[in-house]
């Protein structure tokens, strides 16, 4: 996470950083297009009374993702958002224009031929980027790591994508779907950054700024005091936690990021910062 926030405030020139990436109108452009998805729906802004009171505070909110493209998560909104800045570059078209109903225009598969996706995910990244390859009629190649799960290999192959289990860590399979990108002249769909690939990773970011973009309209004018954010790799974290500290400028909450620490015995650690 720190390494994400260094990513957020680095020099004002360098135009992937600034938190204005990841504001309210960014963000608004983002929604435009997950909301052109027959699929999509305003996931829930769930509110706990019974929990506030059982704390001793006004008002707790939760973000349900499970209900998100019916594919129980969040992680859809970064990788459907970088399949369009991609398809959107090949058409010659500002990523604001398009919408799911343009990119299946007659013409357009034919303009952008076929074009190939590839990651590397231990589950949730890869079924997103499965999903829509496949609503938008394009092929997706899925690597994921030693001891992932059946189910999850399964769920992926559910989309039509190419998908296997490789025998090495998540590291060098990332890697190895990376060497597949450059065989097949397909297009490398990461969500972590590395020297020379950081557009991809931004867009994957940005998309999950539709998140921030409902809770805005879902809270009608209340503002948090307390955000609270779980992080994994951090991109998540990094782009939700950019999207409120650009909305609330001066007046932003509080915001608190979740990650489990391995050791022995898991637990759980809570680090707050104001950006």
């Amino acid at each position: 996470m720190a390494e994400i926030l260094h990513y957020l405030h680095q020099q004002k020139e360098d135009n992937l950083s600034s938190v204005n990436h990841y504001g309210y109108e960014q963000a608004e452009k983002v929604c435009r297009f997950h909301s052109s998805f027959p699929e999509y729906n305003v996931t829930p802004l769930v509110h706990l009374e019974n929990l506030a009171k059982l704390f001793g505070v006004k008002d707790i909110y939760v973000k349900d993702e499970s209900y998100r493209f019916g594919l129980n998560a969040f992680k859809v909104l970064g990788g459907s958002y970088a399949i369009a800045c991609e398809l959107a570059k090949r058409l010659q078209l500002p990523v604001e224009e398009l919408t799911y109903d343009k990119l299946m225009a007659p013409g357009v598969k034919q303009k952008l031929g076929e074009l190939t996706f590839v990651t590397a995910t231990d589950g949730n990244h890869g079924r997103g980027v499965a999903w829509t390859a496949n609503r938008l009629q394009q092929k997706a190649i899925v690597l994921m790591p030693k001891g992932t799960e059946l189910a999850r290999l399964e769920a992926v192959k559910a989309f039509g994508a190419e998908a296997y289990i490789t025998d090495v860590n998540y590291d060098d399979t990332v890697r190895m779907a990376r060497k597949i990108a450059a065989d097949c002249g397909g297009i490398m769909l990461q969500d972590t950054s590395w020297e020379g690939y950081e557009e991809v990773p931004l867009h994957i970011m940005q998309g999950y700024t539709t998140m921030g973009y409902e809770i805005v309209q879902q809270l009608q004018g209340v503002r948090p005091t307390h955000v609270f954010l779980q992080a994994g790799v951090g991109a998540m974290a990094g782009a939700v936690a950019a999207f409120f500290a650009d909305y609330y400028k001066a007046d932003k909450p509080i915001i608190t990021k979740r990650r489990t620490a391995f050791s022995k015995r898991p637990r759980l650690m809570m680090e707050s910062f104001i950006m």
